[in-house]
């Protein structure tokens, strides 16, 4: 199976803003960014499509269907970005220097005060790749999410430790490509 990650065009938040799980607006570029994104996916032929229940994500995958007349959309709360708790929609600067350090040099074990730490939304992305490869026999798979999702998928296909995650570049409106073929995971492409 060819799995095609796409993450969510510029979102309508500031850049010094932390919003993982919140539901934000799209940004006034989602249409050129759409337009930009179309003929990366003009080879696929009704994929099987996965969204992140959150707009960014929705709404584009919406648009997606509706553009290549693709079948239907299954939303899957194993592709939201990651939970950061007490900081949504808090800018960065906000949150106490000390505490953001200590989250940043553990950020793969350690959660944010009420949220979820990298090891957790790596196990519910992973379960969603596997869940895919055994129980769906499409050829192919469209799955519109968010960046932490796409590098813990990425660090899942090369057998990377998570710590190198965050290195692994993911574009607004890019494509990632993972196959799954009899069990194994490879990465095809990163950030097209």
């Amino acid at each position: 199976m060819d799995v095609y990650l796409v993450r969510h065009t510029a979102p309508n938040v500031l850049s010094d803003i932390c919003y993982g799980q919140a539901d934000v607006e799209l940004g006034s570029s989602f249409n050129d960014e759409f337009n930009l994104l179309n003929p990366k996916l003009t080879h696929l032929t009704d994929p099987l499509v996965f969204s992140s229940p959150l707009q960014r994500c929705l709404r584009l995958a919406e648009k997606t269907i509706e553009h290549f007349n693709f079948s239907s959309l299954k939303i899957d709360i194993r592709l939201l970005e990651l939970n950061f708790g007490d900081w949504e929609m808090k800018p960065w600067a906000d949150i106490p220097e000390g505490l953001l350090g200590e989250w940043s040099d553990e950020h793969v074990k350690q959660a944010p005060p009420n949220g979820e730490s990298y090891v957790e939304l790596h196990q519910r992305a992973s379960e969603f790749l596997k869940d895919l490869g055994e129980h769906h026999q499409s050829a192919q798979a469209l799955v519109f999410t968010h960046a932490g999702v796409i590098r813990a998928l990425v660090s899942e296909a090369l057998k990377k430790p998570l710590q190198e995650a965050s290195m692994v570049e993911v574009n607004y409106g890019s494509v990632t490509h993972i196959a799954i073929d009899n069990g194994v995971t490879r990465l095809g492409f990163v950030n097209r």
